[in-house]
């Protein structure tokens, strides 16, 4: 299944909704003209203003080692971008991938969309 992505916004927060397979093997569909990796797509929103993005991964039926090499680049373009990026309610595959590769300590990691919503909020109020 070919990567999708529907982006949709909470308060301050760029929600972007992935849903399929994340993967080298698998055409990724960010939009028109497919084959958009996902870090380009964060630092486009970085560029617009969008600062606050929310990875919703509990659509996400598979990650592998290059599917995590896309979430750690689309966290380090967001970084560069002077944005910040959180993911929301992956699947137990998916964390037990992230917590195998111990980046489940570098990514702020929610279950709840509220709750990552709001956890951007704090994150602005403490300047961390």
């Amino acid at each position: 299944m070919t990567m999708q992505c529907a982006t949709r916004q909470s308060d301050d927060v760029t929600i972007l909704d992935l849903t399929g397979r994340l993967s080298l093997g698998e055409a990724v569909a960010f939009g028109p003209g497919s084959g958009v990796v996902l870090s380009e797509t964060v630092r486009e929103l970085a560029k617009k203003g969008q600062k606050n993005i929310l990875l919703n991964l509990a659509g996400v039926s598979y990650v592998d080692s290059s599917g995590v090499g896309q979430l750690t680049g689309a966290l380090a373009s967001a970084n560069r971008q002077g944005a910040s990026l959180k993911l929301l309610s992956p699947t137990t595959r998916v964390l037990n991938l992230l917590k195998m590769s111990k980046l489940d300590t570098v990514f702020d990691i929610s279950e709840d969309e509220a709750t990552a919503v709001a956890s951007f909020k704090k994150t602005a109020a403490t300047g961390s």
